[in-house]
């Protein structure tokens, strides 16, 4: 393969020793409003609760609490953005390279905001590996919980930008270190101090890191940990269609939290209306606490089991939708850490959620995941632009 012309370096026999995955096509549609309500009681493990925090002045949000912590759990690599957007990886002139990795995304998301996170995975060792550790501790986040495999490259996902910022993914993984994480790896003590747990489906997707992914959970369940869930669907990497959805699915009804977007809907209902509620429905399995649905530029809808509803979105020029969803996340969680009685307020609920939006909505104005996640300052202050 030819060198790439990268903005910052260049390299090349580095990726000879990565097959191509298919590609996949992200995009997103507008999604009605909806409303309905969830009269089952709360069951499953009590999760830990914590004192509300002091509200900052005048935003009405909780205070984010040191003593909060959101762990991420999965895969961190690195993302290859190309320099113009519109082209196809064949065409595109140059690639910047930006960390990426929606569990990780989550965790940087969450310091950026000033809230307590940690990161547990596995990265090539290697000299991208090194890079994305240290790029966890100079974003505060706790990092005790990354591995290093010498024999393993660090995965790699080139990214096709259209116009309007959505995107096409190309992956380097066969295996990459995040795949060989195993159950012995884990750092449990690090697992039970969390107040949430949070992960996605692409770890369950190849052992070993299966049965590291299944352990964490069990053990933050067996804590009184909160569990917090996003598919981020990723099919070219899964072996089928079919084992995608039964894998997503395979550990659903153990979240407390789960974060689905309207294509996701789509594809674990078989092709059902995205937008239908009784679609949304199906997915609501007894011990939820709350179901988010995320709809790009449109907002947001919640479920929680006593009442649901939706949360507009704010307008911005997307210039690369890449990591907004981890964003989001991250607005969310970092909010929920502090204070878990949100889920029984509605009212401060949805002015989480709005605080959420925002989040996602500044990342898409830059290239990249992780260098796009939005600070709480830059969140505050464009939620007062958006009203003033």
């Amino acid at each position: 393969m030819a060198a790439l012309n990268l903005t910052s370096s260049c390299f090349s026999g580095a990726l000879a020793s990565y097959p191509l995955h298919n590609s996949v096509k992200m995009g997103r549609g507008n999604v009605r409003a909806s409303g309905f309500s969830f009269p089952q009681p709360f069951s499953g493990s009590t999760p830990k609760l914590h004192v509300q925090g002091k509200a900052f002045p005048g935003d009405g949000l909780p205070e984010i609490k040191d003593s909060s912590l959101i762990i991420c759990f999965g895969e961190m690599l690195i993302d290859f953005v190309p320099t113009i957007s519109g082209l196809s990886l064949a065409d595109a002139p140059a690639f910047k390279k930006a960390p990426g990795g929606a569990p990780a995304n989550v965790a940087v998301g969450i310091a950026r905001l000033g809230g307590s996170s940690a990161f547990i995975g596995k990265v090539g060792e290697d000299e991208f590996g090194y890079m994305l550790a240290a790029i966890l501790k100079e974003n505060n986040v706790n990092s005790e919980g990354i591995r290093f495999d010498p024999g393993a490259r660090t995965a790699l996902a080139f990214v096709t930008l259209r116009s309007d910022g959505e995107r096409e993914f190309m992956f380097y993984r066969n295996p990459s270190a995040d795949m060989l994480l195993q159950e012995s790896e884990l750092d449990f003590d690090l697992i039970r101090k969390a107040t949430i747990f949070h992960y996605g489906s692409i770890s369950l997707i190849t052992e070993p890191c299966k049965s590291a992914h299944i352990a964490a959970v069990k053990a933050a369940k067996d804590a009184g940990v909160v569990l917090s869930y996003d598919p981020n669907l990723r099919l070219p990497l899964w072996p089928s269609v079919e084992s995608a959805r039964e894998g997503i699915l395979s550990i659903w009804d153990t979240a407390d939290i789960i974060k689905i977007s309207e294509e996701e809907i789509s594809f674990l209902t078989k092709g059902e209306d995205p937008y239908d509620d009784a679609v949304a429905r199906k997915l609501f399995h007894p011990n939820l606490k709350l179901l988010l649905v995320t709809e790009g530029p449109q907002g947001c809808r919640y479920y929680t089991q006593e009442f649901s509803g939706r949360v507009k979105g704010l307008k911005v020029e997307a210039v690369d939708t890449t990591g907004a969803g981890d964003a989001f996340v991250a607005g969310t969680l970092s909010q929920l850490a502090s204070d878990l009685s949100l889920l029984q307020d509605e009212d401060r609920l949805r002015e989480a959620l709005r605080f959420s939006n925002v989040c996602g909505a500044l990342t898409v104005t830059e290239r990249g995941a992780i260098p796009a996640l939005p600070t709480r300052e830059a969140v505050l202050d464009a939620m007062f632009k958006s009203v003033a």
